[in-house]
């Protein structure tokens, strides 16, 4: 599983299941026709900027009931990402948290029973501003609201969520605003909302190094390492890599594999990305790449960098650059003899290994040598083949192909389709996916 910066990731079960459960839908829409669901929207909901990271905001919320006929009981809810929560809560209202799968980060959820009837064309509010609160590590979150009329399941689609919670405070309460316009009609055109809330908050991006040592003929695994030393978690666009990572590798050795997250540029130039479009405080990335040393040059030296979207939430710099040195000793230049030592990692297979995470060393070969590290960043050397080390799930999008993708069977999906078909409207959570390897 990788990210690349130039791979469309097959979403892993979802999308099959996804397609499958409209196809069963469809077949089933002739038997629903005459019991249409009411018609529900949720009214455009306003961003929320600016606010600052451990303190409390509100924002205000409508509804309409679109439909020619009264609504006796709806359900509201709201869904928060994981730099935010609920800062009141209600009686009539249970909370719970839907935890990271597929392609989304945890989630927080409130599911509120609204025991008033909804009347056609009135235009209806909150009785207070729904109350949140961005935590210490709010930066670039999102707010989703819906309104349906069946109760949601927090078991729904084995998410694993919580227990959930009963809230203590007054009832959410809907009030009666007026007569709805066309203008409000047009403000409310479904039954979902949803909107980013951005925090005065910042995040350090920081790369670590490797220090190695070896001889000709060696391979060596250097691991590069890319975390989020916060104090904010990091959001980025659904489906792309949340930052990208330049890796150019030392003179006088070349990529025997590369890590499952790296694409190469060239040979000597390495793109990495990372697992999710989010990262957490203190989560990132290890990338592992099996060098072979060809060329006793010395002390030899590769540049570790930050790349792609800018980090205007980064005010650190003095930790987005770092360095792979290994020492390959000195002496005459044996990398025209080496090539027979039994290694198929030159040069010439590094291109290759950008595809495919690059291929594993010869079987038989006599250059897995056992190489001591010098700097306590870097993973040991010797036989390691610089595969993915434990591996999170990977996102779609930017995110990269996993090479083995996961599909849902048939009567599962199916089962799944007849869920949605009885109204199941809580369509946050999907089914959770293995995480790979």
């Amino acid at each position: 599983m990788r990210i690349t910066p130039s791979r469309r990731r097959t979403l892993r079960g979802g999308t099959a299941a996804m397609a499958a459960a409209a196809l069963v839908a469809l077949g089933a829409a002739p038997v629903l026709a005459d019991e249409p669901e009411p018609d529900l929207g949720v009214g455009t909901i306003a961003p929320v900027k600016g606010v600052q990271a451990g303190s409390g905001f509100s924002t205000p919320l409508t509804f309409l009931n679109k439909g020619a006929e009264e609504v006796p009981v709806s359900y509201v809810t709201y869904a928060v990402s994981p730099g935010l929560k609920a800062e009141e809560t209600y009686e009539n209202c249970v909370y719970y948290t839907v935890p990271s799968h597929d392609e989304m980060p945890d989630t927080h959820v409130a599911a509120c029973k609204i025991d008033q009837p909804l009347k056609p064309d009135v235009l209806y509010r909150t009785e207070k501003p729904l109350s949140l609160k961005a935590l210490d590590s709010a930066l670039n979150d999102d707010l989703r609201v819906t309104i349906g009329v069946v109760e949601p399941d927090p078991d729904a689609g084995d998410s694993g969520s919580t227990e959930p919670v009963p809230g203590a405070g007054d009832p959410l309460r809907l009030v009666e605003e007026r007569p709805a316009t066309d203008a409000d009609r047009e403000n409310h055109p479904a039954s979902a909302a949803s909107t980013e809330v951005t925090a005065a908050n910042t995040a350090d991006f920081g790369l670590t190094g490797a220090e190695l040592k070896g001889e000709v003929g060696d391979q060596v695994t250097a691991s590069v390492k890319f975390a989020n030393k916060g104090p904010a978690r990091v959001q980025g666009k659904s489906g792309q890599s949340v930052t990208h990572v330049d890796i150019r590798i030392p003179k006088g050795t070349s990529v025997v594999k590369a890590h499952g997250y790296c694409d190469a540029v060239t040979e000597t130039h390495y793109r990495c990305g990372t697992s999710q479009s989010w990262v957490d405080v203190d989560g990132g990335e290890s990338y592992p790449l099996v060098l072979r040393i060809d060329k006793a040059v010395g002390r030899t030296t590769g540049e570790v960098s930050f790349s792609g979207q800018e980090r205007p939430f980064d005010r650190n710099a003095a930790n987005d650059t770092a360095q792979i040195v290994i020492d390959t000793g000195k002496g005459s230049d044996t990398s025209g003899s080496s090539g027979s030592s039994g290694s198929s990692g030159s040069s010439g297979s590094a291109g290759s290994a950008g595809g495919t995470g690059g291929p594993s060393p010869t079987a038989g070969s006599g250059t897995t040598g056992t190489t001591g590290t010098t700097g306590g960043s870097a993973d040991t050397g010797g036989s390691t083949t610089g595969g993915a080390a434990n591996p999170q799930t990977a996102g779609g999008g930017d995110l990269a192909a996993t090479g083995s993708d996961s599909t849902v069977p048939l009567a599962g999906m199916a089962a799944a389709a007849v869920a949605a078909g009885a109204g199941i409207v809580w369509a946050v959570r999907r089914r959770s996916v293995a995480r790979a390897h």
